[in-house]
């Protein structure tokens, strides 16, 4: 069976939980809650807006921005780890989920590859995965990069785990980067410093002595020490390079316009200069939303870190080999056969939603995605009784980095190739994702599948060995760890 998009603006179609309306910790007021401790502010999606099914009757587009952001499950994990639970409106799922490895095929060129498989969950309810791909690139192939670095030395960095492990992940990086890179570094507390203007490599010395140069001081004015590192980049601005400012922070502005809408238009207006924004998030008080907003209207990503051994991990090895694009602007698309499907919901995304026209509306932001990122979404689908033929179709559109040029990418399933069962016929990386999607669930909403913490747990255990990965084993223990808090 064959099928045409309807024409039709979905509003928040994109968004999505796996449970009921209304559980626990989806209210607008706890998401108020958790932000207002630290003085800011931001429109949030409401109720309404994030929690409702999507019957393909009146909507059968989902539309949304991609994103590669993974703070989320990271600061989770260190909250757990603490003995504490993680604030409801600090939970993004799709955050949880992208942490993830995954096993998507590359594609031979620059773009994407759409990966569209999913299983039955029992009765007529299914999952729906939809992955997308692009290929990696040898840090030594990639091109010249100018990273200004945009460092937080207020009082509250001197806390152990903040400063010391951002001024020694620096120092490695300084370590790992190419000849053709050049090096920025702006500190601020109360103002904002410029300690060394682009330098390149060949001056590594001098770099490593303004990182040495940190020091704790004063209050938080987040905003000077943006737009100070913004300007410093446009300064400095290669056309033939990848542009990023890299801001490190725990995110607890409370100088300089501490209400966000000013500090994010700032931020956009800058983005839309080709200057990408990465910020990587320290502390065990934490400005999650606040990273994850900045991120999003930076054309960039929020990552988080807790030890030495994470941020090596990101400045040594990751971070080199990921500073350019492959995409700008990247948006998805999934559309599903209201002859097949009677209902679906997307997990999270929910302040990533788009119209169904937007998605050819070019001048409409996405995602920035670079070089190896898979980014992941789960549907939970409602067939109807003895549903044959398509299920949907999945698009990725994306802008050249440099030209602009758009470009898409499509697959789609049959309900033919649902695999049968969840737990016994699908692909390990497919039931980690479940697994993870329903943990996020489990800590924001209270439920998810109708499965508590333990079985999530013993799934976890179960995949741990079957995948040998490390990082599902870390799942496993975070999962118990939750299930034993009160």
């Amino acid at each position: 069976m064959k099928f045409r998009p309807l024409a039709i603006t979905v509003g928040m179609a994109a968004v999505f939980v796996l449970t009921a309306c209304g559980g626990p910790g989806s209210s607008v007021d706890s998401e108020q809650k958790a932000q207002g401790q630290h003085n800011n502010s931001l429109q949030q999606p409401t109720t309404a807006q994030t929690d409702a099914e999507q019957d393909t009757t009146q909507a059968q587009i989902s539309t949304f921005a991609l994103d590669v952001d993974t703070a989320s499950y990271a600061y989770a994990g260190r909250t757990l780890k603490e003995g504490r639970r993680p604030e409801a409106g600090q939970i993004r799922p799709e955050e949880f989920i992208n942490a993830f490895r995954q096993d998507y095929p590359q594609p031979a060129d620059d773009g994407f590859t759409v990966q569209v498989d999913g299983a039955r969950m029992g009765g007529n309810q299914a999952i729906l995965r939809v992955g997308l791909q692009t290929r990696a690139s040898d840090s030594a192939a990639r091109r010249p990069a100018n990273l200004t670095f945009v460092v937080d030395v207020s009082g509250s960095m001197a806390e152990p785990g903040r400063l010391d492990l951002v001024k020694q992940a620096l120092h490695t990086l300084i370590g790992q980067l190419s000849p053709g890179d050049e090096v920025s570094i702006v500190s601020f507390s109360d103002e904002a410093r410029v300690l060394a203007s682009m330098t390149p490599l060949t001056a590594g010395a001098d770099l490593h002595a303004a990182v040495d140069r940190l020091a704790v001081e004063g209050s938080t004015n987040l905003e000077s020490g943006l737009v100070t590192g913004y300007q410093e980049a446009a300064k400095a601005f290669r056309p033939a390079a990848t542009n990023r400012v890299i801001l490190l922070s725990d995110g607890l502005a409370n100088q300089g316009e501490t209400e966000w809408q000013a500090i994010l238009d700032r931020v956009k207006e800058y983005a839309g200069r080709q200057i990408a924004l990465l910020t990587v998030g320290v502390g065990r008080d934490y400005g999650d939303q606040l990273m994850e907003q900045l991120a999003d209207h930076g054309d960039g990503a929020a990552v988080y870190v807790s030890t030495q051994a994470e941020a090596d991990k990101l400045f040594a090895t990751q971070l080199p080999a990921t500073i350019e694009l492959r995409a700008r602007d990247a948006k998805a698309q999934v559309v599903f056969n209201p002859a097949v499907v009677e209902s679906y919901q997307l997990i999270g995304y929910e302040n990533r939603a788009l119209s169904a026209e937007e998605f050819r509306d070019d001048s409409r932001d996405g995602g920035e995605v670079g070089p190896g990122h898979s980014v992941t979404a789960l549907y939970s689908v409602q067939l109807k009784p003895g549903a044959r033929g398509q299920l949907a179709a999945a698009s990725v559109r994306w802008q050249d980095p440099d030209t602009r040029n758009p470009s898409e990418a499509s697959n789609a399933i049959q309900v033919s190739k649902l695999a049968d069962s969840m737990w016994s016929s699908t692909p390990v990386r497919l039931q980690v994702d479940v697994v993870a999607a329903a943990f996020a669930l489990q800590l924001r909403d209270g439920k998810a599948y109708g499965m508590d913490l333990a079985t999530l747990g013993e799934h976890a255990r179960r995949l741990a060995g079957a995948s040998e990965d490390s990082q599902v084993g870390e799942l496993a223990d975070l999962i118990a760890r939750a299930d034993a808090i009160p």
